[in-house]
């Protein structure tokens, strides 16, 4: 039986613009027709301000327990690095249940930010000690629970790790839980595709980790198993990763990457954050998506993305969660604005010339995201009824239309001006708040209680 409906928007964001009193008709999940510039009908659900959900090209979702736990300065300089060896103390811990409720509330959060599909970069693989599970999806097989809890779009993304440093440098001890090599990993991606066909919607793509963590047989031999499904590879996130690899190739990461592997618009490069201009040009030449995270590269201190350049280049981009210290659509756009800001000492500069920083930055996030996780994002006819709608009363959007409402979500309240959230048809968020957050809540708040005391 179709289980249809229809709802009438106020204003919508359409991808032909701005458009005002606009009628969605979906069933079974899916917008079955956009009819735009007609009245609402009696039976139809009213709302003010409506905008497609974003997708999430970059997560890894256990580190959302972190949040918070790493501040405190060791007796050295503290960097990405020392941060690294803190969450390889800590994903030492994780049980398959402690993963499955710490995703659920990084879910149940991404939802409420107006995510509507999150890319997981899943590398936890093994139980504790690094012991192989019985089913080498076990993990993963948590991660989907997570997503189907929060209601999400589910891009799993299982990590290929083979090695502990550039040239074949042996994995060290907190990295066991994250091995695989060619056949296992294979293995992996075949049972993680068994385990996510239930599940609507849901994409297993592949994700070499990094160059430091995988050969360059181990990545021709892997790249394969893609089948035609997204490639997500972090890359030069860091100064040192950026000399290692000079160090052991005579070519920089995205260089190396390029000269070496069929780079093309199924790629993601999560953060490219140290590329030189030409590097930058090639990227954006190739289709591939630039991941950016710029909440976490500010709290990891990876450096800026040079986001101006590439948008010249007419590069695509997308943005992430990756650590989940804060889950914020809002904050991720107004961060890659304004630390672009900071370096060029200007304003607005990721606006298109006489246009919307704000809709700018939406627009091309939407894109980047639904592009590098596989799957259309849209107030568009057969695609997912998946969409965010804001709250016209809040004073930030006094007397704004258009995109000036997208500015003043962008930079004026953030996940405040959130009000609902419908994925795949269903309201899943009411007054800022998920339907399942109290239940999700005293889940995980009950695993890190252990977590923190053991």
């Amino acid at each position: 039986m179709v289980e249809s409906t229809a709802f009438h928007f106020a204003t919508a964001l359409l991808p032909q613009g701005w458009h005002s009193d606009v009628r969605v008709s979906v069933a079974d999940g899916t917008i079955s027709a956009v009819h735009i510039g007609v009245a609402p009908e009696p039976s139809d659900e009213r709302i003010a301000i409506g905008l497609p959900a974003m997708g999430n090209l970059h997560s890894h979702a256990f580190q959302r327990a972190m949040a918070g736990l790493t501040g405190l300065r060791g007796p050295g300089a503290d960097s990405f690095w020392t941060w690294r060896e803190w969450m390889y103390r800590f994903v030492a811990k994780l049980t398959p249940d402690d993963v499955e409720a710490i995703a659920a509330l990084a879910y149940v959060e991404m939802v409420e930010a107006g995510y509507g599909r999150v890319g997981e970069f899943h590398y936890l693989h093994h139980d504790i000690g690094g012991h192989a599970f019985v089913d080498p999806a076990e993990m993963a097989v948590r991660i989907g629970a997570a997503s189907q809890t929060a209601g999400i779009g589910l891009t799993l993304l299982p990590v290929f790790y083979a090695q502990g440093g550039f040239g074949g440098v042996p994995a060290g001890e907190g990295q066991t839980r994250f091995l695989t090599n060619p056949d296992s990993y294979t293995r992996l991606i075949e049972a993680s595709r068994r385990a996510m066909a239930p599940l609507t919607g849901a994409i297993v793509g592949i994700a070499p980790h990094s160059l430091r963590a995988v050969t360059s047989d181990a990545l021709a031999a892997v790249l394969p198993l893609a089948d035609a499904h997204p490639i997500h590879i972090h890359i030069a996130e860091q100064v040192r990763e950026v000399e290692d690899c000079v160090a052991w190739s005579g070519q920089r990461p995205v260089e190396w990457l390029f000269d070496h592997a069929p780079v093309d618009a199924s790629w993601c490069l999560v953060h490219a954050t140290h590329m030189t201009a030409e590097e930058s040009a090639r990227l954006a030449a190739s289709g591939a998506v630039a991941g950016l995270c710029p909440v976490t590269e500010a709290d990891l201190g990876d450096g800026l993305f040079p986001a101006v350049d590439y948008r010249k280049a007419g590069g695509a981009w997308g943005a992430g969660t990756d650590s989940n210290v804060a889950i914020d659509l809002a904050d991720e756009l107004r961060l890659l604005e304004y630390g672009q800001r900071l370096h060029h000492r200007g304003r607005n500069l990721l606006a298109e010339v006489d246009g919307s920083v704000g809709r700018t930055l939406f627009v091309e996030a939407l894109a980047g995201g639904t592009r590098a996780l596989g799957a259309e994002a849209g107030l568009v006819v057969d695609l997912p009824a998946d969409w965010i709608t804001l709250d016209a009363d809040h004073p930030a959007l006094v007397g704004r239309t258009g995109d000036a409402i997208l500015d003043s979500f962008i930079f004026a309240a953030g996940r405040r001006l959130i009000d609902g959230v419908w994925l795949g048809g269903r309201r899943l968020v009411t007054g800022g708040v998920h339907h399942h957050r109290d239940v999700v809540t005293a889940r995980y708040i009950a695993v890190m209680q252990r977590l923190l005391t053991a």
